[in-house]
């Protein structure tokens, strides 16, 4: 399966919607996406994953790595709405705090302080 990914801004957040399996053959494509947007002087990115169908470790360092750059930057970066494999990656990897993890785009964009595994 392929990836797509759709940038949108809302006010001084970039939403990055991303849709499909991100894994060792697409996630260079995701990761390329998030350098654009960090050399743009775009570091507040919420990444939007109601439509990943699948996330393997290389797609977990690519949200890692775009924390780091980001919290470089004075940005932030959240995931919001990841579906119930994707979610239970994050909580078994111990992701899902440090990547502030949300329920929907909505709440990780106001940045509520009620993540997803609450």
């Amino acid at each position: 399966m392929s990836l797509t990914v759709h940038t949108e801004q809302r006010g001084d957040v970039v939403v990055v919607s991303v849709a499909g399996e991100l894994d060792m053959a697409t996630a260079p494509q995701l990761q390329d996406q998030i350098t654009d947007l960090l050399d743009k002087g775009r570091s507040r990115l919420v990444f939007d994953l109601s439509e990943v169908s699948f996330c393997d470790s290389t797609g977990l360092s690519v949200f890692v790595r775009a924390k780091n750059s980001s919290d470089e930057a004075g940005g932030v970066v959240r995931l919001a709405a990841p579906q119930r494999g994707v979610l239970r990656i994050l909580e078994v990897s111990g992701l899902v705090e440090v990547l502030h993890t949300y329920p929907t785009v909505d709440q990780a964009v106001a940045g509520e302080p009620t993540p997803a595994s609450s």
